[in-house]
């Protein structure tokens, strides 16, 4: 067949955009690749294929997943050629099959999924070595490389969540985060009302959910200089929160009813204090981390209980992305460069979040922290489409998933690598999920 998107010396437009981009796009599909090879090799084959929890896939699919995928947009899609395994792409379509079914699939057992993966991406390289970046809504600026980066990456972070819930000895391990002292600056921050622009039209690779950029109109409030940490998630749990049906809301009381819900996830009370599993170790709560593993109702309830309530995703969104100077939304809270490891903890650098006041040179111009890495934070807005959305490249990546059912979190976590996560990425799930590494910071209206 014909690689229509692969071009010729007449056909390049702008180099030196070209090169930027295509080693972007080089290093991005490394970085994924390099952390998928850490994920699936650092326990042994059983383990690659056992489902460690209903919820989530065995490891091995996700390595099929991940290759199949790539086959299907760079090579397929961009480049126009034949597939290579064709009749595994129902296996691998996350749709077709519920996570519950997927261990009793036919799957790729863990060398064949390796090597699948491998011939794939051997191929991508070519591919890319190719590529014009122009020309396709696929190929402007290596939308589609970065769409599959972003992809593997998601995927990464699940499969991290699988080696949270896995029972057994520890497999992975990093560096600790630094220590900082004590935070003691503003326990909250007051952002001004009035218009600024949400979303993005010109972040290249940007997923369809964050498009178009759009005015949209915040009153004046207040937001949490930093999330809420473990100490004080404790007082609400010390206070009776779980035990107290005020703060919750009638589906949220239900749900912690009904599965004895009486702390955060891989949390247990030792006598006076509070132990938590993290990745095969148990340790103490460190009460100055942003608590992780708590679902919307349990963020919610908190808020309630001091007195507060979730930020909107507008708000959160402001509050990130906005600088009074000049009016005007930027990347990031610290501006427009990338994140270096100075701004925030992303990638996977750590395997927790770091304690709460950290990464001063990641903050915001009006002084919040911790907007971007540490843990996903819930808002208090359903997943709906901003004005003027058009599904791209697919329904399946956001459309099938707007409405009232799925919650949205903002700002990322530990285990997100930068590729996916801006101050416009958005990510969504149903309130009950606690497995996800999901904390919060609250907010409140400014008194009138």
């Amino acid at each position: 067949m014909s690689d229509p998107a692969l071009d010729t010396a007449a056909d390049v437009g702008d180099a030196v955009d070209v090169d930027a981009f295509r080693d972007r796009a080089l290093t991005t599909l490394t970085t994924a690749r390099d952390r998928t090879t850490l994920l699936t090799s650092c326990v042994e084959g059983p383990d690659l294929t056992a489902q460690h929890s209903p919820l989530m896939s065995p490891l091995v699919w996700d390595l099929a997943h991940i290759g199949n995928q790539e086959e299907q947009w760079l090579l397929r899609a961009v480049a126009g050629q034949e597939a290579i395994r064709p009749e595994i792409d129902s296996l691998y379509d996350a749709f077709e099959h519920p996570r519950s079914e997927r261990p009793s699939l036919p799957l790729l057992a863990p060398a064949e999924a390796r090597a699948y993966a491998a011939d794939v991406r051997g191929r991508v390289m070519d591919v890319l070595e190719r590529t014009a970046f122009h020309g396709t809504r696929l190929t402007e600026a290596g939308f589609a490389f970065g769409m599959i980066a972003q992809h593997e990456q998601q995927h990464d972070e699940t499969m991290l969540i699988t080696h949270q819930l896995r029972k057994g000895p520890q497999a992975l391990t990093a560096p600790d985060p630094e220590p900082v002292p004590l935070f003691t600056g503003p326990a909250e921050v007051l952002l001004p009302g009035g218009p600024f622009t949400m979303g993005t039209s010109t972040e290249a690779w940007a997923l369809d959910n964050e498009r178009p950029a759009h005015r949209r109109e915040v009153a004046p409030f207040y937001i949490d200089t930093t999330p809420v940490t473990n100490g004080a998630y404790q007082r609400f749990i010390e206070d009776g929160g779980y035990d107290d049906e005020r703060w919750w809301t009638p589906a949220g009381w239900d749900h912690i009813r009904q599965h004895s819900i009486h702390a955060p996830l891989f949390w247990r009370r030792d006598g006076k204090q509070w132990l938590r599993r993290r990745f095969g170790v148990t340790e103490v709560v460190p009460s100055d981390e942003p608590v992780v593993h708590v679902c919307w109702y349990e963020a919610d309830a908190y808020a309630r209980w001091a007195g507060r309530r979730l930020p909107t995703e507008a708000e959160w969104e402001k509050a990130a992305r906005h600088d009074p100077v000049g009016d005007r939304s930027t990347r990031y809270p610290w501006g427009d460069a990338d994140p270096a490891p100075e701004h925030a903890n992303l990638g996977q650098r750590h395997l927790q979040p770091a304690p709460a006041g950290s990464y001063p040179e990641g903050q915001s111009p009006l002084g919040v922290r911790q907007l971007i890495g540490d843990v996903w934070e819930w808002t208090a807005s359903d997943f709906l489409p901003y004005p003027g959305f058009q599904a791209f490249p697919y329904k399946e990546y956001s459309e099938v998933f707007f409405g009232p059912d799925h919650k949205v979190l903002r700002g990322g976590s530990f285990a997100v690598d930068a590729v996916a996560c801006r101050g416009t990425f958005r990510n969504w799930d149903y309130p009950i999920r606690r497995q996800i590494f999901s904390g919060f910071r609250t907010a409140r209206s400014e008194a009138v």
